[in-house]
């Protein structure tokens, strides 16, 4: 073998390694790989909330049952975490939320007592109820597939609403008038 044909044989692998990156590259940015959809939707709006009871998640909130959230009163159920980073960005928001009248109540998803409670003392505590979803089995059998999410709940615990994400000063408007029209 030539010294020229040993070049060659080095360089090949290094030209098929590039033609899969060129490949693949091409296929997540401009082919079927970037879905259009990021987010999946409950497939339990519309229907009744599933039966729970979830144990307090810090001692100065009572934990939160199914049964509360088919008080009479349309209400929101805000599903979040203290070591959730979006959770922050919409504190401000749920505070507004509740100084307009709105009731909140949260599953906090594998969390710890203490965390939550440091959570709720530097970026507010709206909530009237907090329970503890250790394993996450409350916020799956809701249909949630992150943190945070909110779901709006007519007075008869049927789920109405569904917000994926952190709620943004936008997302006010939309989410009073979700719970006009659970009323």
């Amino acid at each position: 073998m030539t010294s020229e044909s040993n070049r060659l044989i080095l360089w090949v692998p290094l030209g098929i390694a590039g033609i899969f990156i060129l490949f693949f590259g091409y296929a997540l940015f401009f082919g079927n790989a970037n879905p259009q959809q990021k987010t999946i939707e409950s497939r339990m709006v519309g229907q009744p909330v599933p039966e729970f009871a979830l144990d307090p998640a810090v001692s100065n909130h009572p934990g939160l049952t199914s049964a509360n959230l088919a008080t009479g009163e349309p209400r929101l159920v805000n599903v979040f975490a203290s070591w959730c980073l979006p959770c922050i960005t919409e504190a401000p928001q749920l505070t507004a939320l509740q100084q307009r009248g709105v009731s909140i109540d949260a599953i906090a998803i594998r969390d710890r007592p203490q965390d939550i409670s440091n959570f709720l003392m530097r970026y507010g505590d709206p909530y009237q109820r907090i329970g503890a979803d250790v394993d996450s089995r409350v916020q799956l059998a809701f249909g949630s597939s992150g943190v945070p999410e909110t779901f709006v709940v007519d007075g008869e615990g049927v789920i109405r609403h569904q917000h994926i994400g952190e709620i943004r000063p936008e997302d006010v408007p939309v989410i009073m008038q979700a719970l006009e029209d659970a009323r």
